[in-house]
């Protein structure tokens, strides 16, 4: 056999090797693309919801993994709770997603992945449009994060997707947004992902939108200055009363530190920007971001009225009319009727829910 046969036979025997290998690779990428945009379920579609309900009680008795629990604002971290505990520690984090506001998207690596590969693409994952996103994972000891930490190897992560807020409720563009990004987290550490149907979604993110515009109520108050006044001396006598920075604003803060009402310059800007002078301030009582309180307005008001009489201001409704006598009673009896309906909804005032809606 000449050497030009040998030849011919080794390059064919190549040749057919190759389209072996990417026959088997296309195939591959193909399963891999089809988990991703038909996510599997553990539901049987044909058994109904009873069996449904059978199989979720089964599988959550085998499986070790930490699922969002129903509980909602009773299973996550409040205001003056401990922060999640630290890298390598045998506890979990306190801090979960919300079943109520938020939708998960489910990552599960065929292999554990290092906390210090992930961290990179952490930053491309906390919003999609208009709406945050939170990350939580699950380490290869089976322990629950609510954040990666670049010490430890994960088995799985999270993607908490909030279902509405002020900017309105989750739209398709945003809810593609999430998936793509949640696909590429997949394709970049041989994962799959699991998630619920879109049209479930936007049906559930209307519903909180409609809830939360119901609810939705803000009062506020005006001081006129008259003359412009020094930024520096009215950011000063602010502090001397009580208030805190709060962004560009101030805030006049409740006992567990949550905001009860707020400050702000009648031209936007931030109280230690520039040089020029105040003419008009804004309180803003943002009734479902403030704790419920019995004299909610009525303590603004008292505020109010120290600090325009320290800074020689009048102070006036949002009308720009003198309050009248009484006033802040009815405003406040109307108030407990709200605060009571943020209850009923599950959105009481001032709490985590409440805040990351209704903002």
């Amino acid at each position: 056999m000449s050497d030009l046969q040998i030849g011919l036979i080794a390059l064919g025997v190549l040749l057919i090797l190759l389209v072996l290998g990417f026959n088997w690779w296309q195939d591959r990428r193909v399963r891999r693309k089809m988990q991703t945009h038909f996510p599997s379920t553990e539901q049987d579609p044909l058994l109904g919801a009873g069996a449904a309900a059978g199989a979720s009680a089964t599988a959550g008795a085998a499986a070790a993994r930490r699922e969002p629990g129903m509980g909602g604002e009773s299973a996550r971290a409040q205001p003056g709770q401990p922060a999640p505990v630290d890298a390598g520690s045998d506890a979990d984090d306190t801090e979960e997603p919300d079943p109520a506001c938020e939708v998960v998207i489910e990552i599960n690596f065929a292999d554990a992945v290092r906390g210090a590969d992930l961290l990179p693409y952490m930053q491309s994952l906390r919003h999609v449009g208009r709406k945050p996103m939170r990350v939580f994972a699950e380490t290869d000891q089976r322990r629950h994060r609510a954040r990666v930490h670049a010490g430890e190897s994960y088995a799985s992560m999270q993607l908490a997707v909030l279902l509405a807020n002020r900017s309105g409720p989750l739209t398709a563009i945003e809810w593609s947004q999430a998936w793509a990004r949640a696909q590429d987290m997949a394709e970049r550490f041989d994962a799959t992902i699991e998630g619920p149907d879109q049209q479930a979604v936007l049906e559930q993110g209307a519903r909180l939108d409609d809830t939360c515009a119901a609810l939705d109520t803000q009062v506020g108050l005006t001081l006129l200055l008259g003359a412009a006044q020094p930024a520096a001396e009215v950011l000063s006598v602010a502090r001397d009363m009580g208030f805190v920075a709060d962004g560009s604003r101030l805030a006049w803060l409740a006992e567990n530190g949550v905001a009860r009402f707020t400050l702000a310059r009648g031209d936007g800007a931030a109280f230690d920007a520039g040089m020029g002078g105040i003419e008009r301030l804004y309180l803003l009582l943002d009734v479902p971001c403030s704790p419920a309180d019995e004299r909610a307005f009525g303590r603004m008001v008292d505020v109010g009225r120290d600090l325009a009489a320290r800074l020689r201001a009048d102070l006036v409704d949002d009308q720009g009319k003198p309050l009248a006598d009484g006033s802040e009673t009815v405003i406040d009896e109307r108030l407990q009727v709200l605060f009571g309906q943020l209850e009923q909804a599950g959105l009481p005032a001032g709490s985590e829910r409440a805040l990351r809606v209704f903002a």
